[in-house]
This record gives structure tokens, sequence and C-alpha cells, in this order.
């Protein structure tokens, strides 16, 4: 009965997948079929070569079947899909050739940008396996739209002024380079060692400097005053800028507005020398100006070249001054008043002057006096003198205040002629510096109120910017008397004295003859 049920079964599967339909030759009508069948389950023999028949054929469609699967894999091809950004760009046969071209993009930057650091950016690709039966895999086309895709930045440093981006270039070294090419344009291309003075004997001194050499000068500090910032950025190299382009950035001046306050000794003239602009210009930017009545605090529109950057050097100046012999008078009644006779000629002498001097973009903006060293002491005139007449000086010179400090010195300053010394000092009595009689009480133009002493022996002695004067016209004095009180009238800017020694009214650096 099993068996019969098991042919039965296999009967409806022969009657669903075989088409049952007349054929001469080898079908049989339906009504035949079901007589076969019956005679089929009846007939034991017949029952069995047919169920034979069957299994065999239901093996041999497993075996097609198992047979085209291992077809199907054996055929099966291995690739790798390239994403960028999660975006599918396309498929190659082998993560190797991504790299390759990362390699080759490396190279090609390299080769174009050999004095930058460049980054191939690749951040964001990814490669990912598949499998699939015959699969169609073009590398070749892939790696082109791919190599379309990739970019490279270079890696700088950005540099900064005050907060203002200057430009980009490729390291650190660069920057250090640039700001010190900058500063470089205010130090001496060789400095000189400052005078070993202790290292040497007077008398070695004295025979190798016959005369007052140039000033010497010891760079203390150089920096640059503006706020300078630095940060690493990755940009285009196409923006890199290379050390000499940014240093003429930073050394090549701009016209700018600034507004100028008139100070002592100013004139146009010399504003002019100071800035290089044209007079009419300091006319046009101020209408209805006139030279004669500047005044010490007034201001000025002006437009001048300026530079981005202000380079601060701080130096310490030796100058070494050739000093006037002192001067030994005998007064004798045996020659007339205004009568001299030199008994012992003088030697000049040589002394070295210490200053700290403070530039901004190599214009000196303040000077402080150190003091001073005796390298050859000078040889005493002596020189007889007749008495007949009073008034008549010394020619040697005393200090016209106590306890002095100078706040600026002989010569050109700051563009400038000072035809003087300027002195301060917390006692405030001035002194007539040697005898002689008083020329001039009064006020002088720049001066202020002023004395002028005249000592007969072709010298005279100004002093300025007095606040009270003592003496009058016409009077004589003796060296240490008091002839007025410091003050702070004309072209001044604080309490001080302004002090001048003339020859034969030429005017000569009073520290040749001050002791």
């Amino acid at each position: 009965m099993k068996d019969f049920n098991g042919i039965r079964w296999i009967g409806k599967m022969w009657d669903k997948f075989i088409p049952i339909q007349k054929d001469e030759n080898t079908m049989k009508s339906p009504t035949e079929h079901s007589t076969w069948l019956r005679d089929l389950i009846g007939n034991k023999e017949k029952r069995k070569k047919w169920i034979t028949i069957v299994v065999s054929g239901v093996l041999l469609i497993v075996g097609l079947v198992f047979a085209g699967n291992q077809y199907v894999t054996a055929n099966k091809i291995a690739y790798y899909n390239v994403y960028v950004q999660d975006q599918k760009v396309g498929s190659v046969q082998n993560p190797t050739e991504v790299e390759q071209l990362f390699s080759q993009k490396r190279q090609e930057y390299k080769n174009k940008y050999p004095d930058v650091e460049m980054t191939l950016q690749t951040e964001g690709i990814t490669v990912k396996a598949e499998q699939a039966y015959k699969a169609k895999v073009d590398s070749k086309e892939t790696l082109k739209k791919l190599d379309g895709m990739l970019t490279g930045y270079a890696t700088g440093v950005e540099l900064k002024i005050d907060g203002k981006v200057v430009g980009i270039v490729k390291d650190q070294e660069t920057v250090d380079d640039i700001l010190e090419q900058v500063k470089q344009q205010y130090v001496p291309a060789a400095e000189v060692k400052p005078l070993q003075l202790k290292n040497m004997s007077r008398a070695v001194m004295a025979s190798t400097r016959s005369v007052a050499d140039e000033p010497e000068s010891t760079m203390k500090s150089v920096k640059i005053a503006e706020k300078i910032d630095v940060a690493s950025v990755n940009t285009d190299p196409t923006k890199l800028l290379s050390a000499d382009e940014v240093t003429s950035l930073l050394t090549k001046s701009k016209d700018a507005p600034i507004v100028y306050t008139i100070a002592e000794g100013d004139t146009l003239s010399s504003i002019v020398k100071r800035y290089n602009i044209p007079e009419k210009k300091i006319y046009l930017n101020n209408p209805g100006i006139k030279e004669k009545y500047l005044k010490i605090g007034d201001t000025l529109k002006l437009t001048v070249p300026k530079l981005p950057v202000t380079v601060k050097t701080v130096e310490q100046v030796s100058e070494e001054i050739v000093t006037a012999p002192e001067m030994e008078i005998r007064k004798t009644s045996e020659l007339p008043a205004g009568k001299s006779k030199v008994v012992r000629p003088g030697q000049d002498g040589l002394k070295v002057m210490e200053y700290l001097v403070t530039k901004e973009n190599g214009e000196v903006v303040d000077e402080q006096w150190l003091g001073q060293e005796v390298v050859k002491d000078s040889v005493t005139e002596v020189v007889l003198q007749g008495t007949k007449i009073a008034g008549q000086g010394s020619g040697q010179f005393s200090w016209p205040v106590s306890g002095a400090t100078i706040s600026s010195t002989y010569g050109s300053r700051w563009g400038r002629q000072h035809k003087g010394i300027d002195m301060v000092s917390g006692n405030r009595k001035i002194m007539a510096a040697d005898e002689g009689v008083v020329t001039f009480t009064g006020n002088i133009s720049g001066y202020g109120n002023a004395v002028i002493i005249n000592h007969s022996n072709g010298y005279t002695t100004l002093y300025g910017h007095m606040s009270r004067i003592t003496v009058t016209q016409g009077q004589t004095v003796d060296k240490g008397d008091g002839i007025g009180v410091m003050g702070n009238t004309g072209r001044s800017t604080g309490t001080h004295l302004h002090f001048e020694i003339k020859k034969n009214n030429v005017a000569q650096n009073p520290m040749r003859y001050l002791n």
C-alpha cells in the first residue's frame, strides 16, 4: 500500500510536469493513460522498472542543478567599489590601483611645487570589496574619474602684524628669516665693539687717537614694536609667498596721515627734510599756516611715508670728544684790559661720551646721556691777562647750573641743528659760566627770556628759556654770579636751560669747555 501511494504521488507529479496529449507515436490518450497507470500499479515488475526510471531522472535533475551552481560560483569575479563621501565613483580590480594613483598624484604635486610641503586630500575616500557573476570592471575609467576629484593643499604659516594678515609662507623658519631681514636693515653691517677703556692705558689710547673718531655704537636690542602672530594653515599652494616677497611688503612704505606736534627748533624746512615731502603738500593739508608763527605744541596734518612695521633699536653710542685745554689766567696790571699773552700753550685732551640712543626705523626718538670718561688729559694753557678793565672772562667755563643732567646734546639731533645743550637740574638757579659783561636781557624768538654775556675774549654765552632774569644789560658779572632762574619760556617742552658758547660768533660744542 505504501508503494502504491508513492507511485500514485509520482503519477500526480508526472501529470503535473509532463503534458498529456495525444500523439500517434509516443503519447497516450487520457483514457489510455489511466489504463496504463492501473496496469502499472497492478504489475509489480513494471512498477519497479518505472520507479527506477523516475528516481534516475530526479537524480539527473539534482546533478544538473548542482553543476549549474558550481558553474556560477566558479565564474564569480571579485572586485572593489570606490566611494567618495559615500558616493560611488566606480569599481577597480584591486585596491592597490587606488593607492598607486595616490602615490602618483603626490609625486605630481611634489614635482610641481618642489619647495612646498604638499598634502593629498584623501579623507572620505573608501574602497569596499564585492563579488558578482561575470562582473564587468573598468578600473581605468574609475581611476580617471577619481583622479579628477583628487585635490591637494599646501601646509603653510600665516604671518599677522597687529592682527592684519601680511601673507602665508611655507614654514616658521621662513617667518624667522623675514623678520630678521626686516630688523637687519637698521643694524650696522659691521658693528664696532665698544671701546675697551679699562683694558687700555690712557697713554696707549692717547697715542692711537690724536683726533676724535666717528661715534662707535653697540647694539643693545633690536625688536619689532607691533604684535606678531603666526599660525599653521592649509592653503592653495599658489597663494604661498616667498621670503623676498613678504620682506618687500614689510619694507615698502605707503603714504599715511599723521598729526605732527611742533617741537623746539622745528621749521617747515626741517619738517620737509625729515619726512622727505613737498612743502606745498604741507600748505595744502594745513590752509592758512605761516612758518613765522609756528609755535611749540601746534599741530600739523601731514601725509608721510609710513612702513608697515616699526623696528625699534637701542644702541649704546660711544662718541669721542676733543676737549679744549683749560686756561690758567694770570692777571697782571702790566697789560691793558683786553690784552693777553700766552706764556704756555695748551694741548687738547680727549674724552669719551656715552649715550643710550633709541631709534624707530632708523630715526632717533630718544637719547640718554650715560656719562663720560677722560681718555687723555688736556694741558692747561697759561695766559697773562691785563686787568685794567673789568668784565673780561678767563676762557674757562663752569657749569651754569649745579647738579646738571643733559637732556639734549649739541649738533644735528633728530633732523635739526641744535646750537647748544639743554640741561635740567633740581637747583633752578642759573649762574654766569665766566666773567663778562651782560650785553642782552629780554625775549628772543624761540629762546624765550634770555641773557647774553660777552666775555671780552672772543667768547659769548647765551642762557635761554629763563623764567626770571636777575641781571641788567651793561652789568658786569663774575663767574658763578646768579643771573636768573630756569624756566619754560619760548619754544620749550619743559623747564630747562638752553646754554650756548660762541667763539668769534661761531657756535661751539659746550661739552668741549665745561669741566
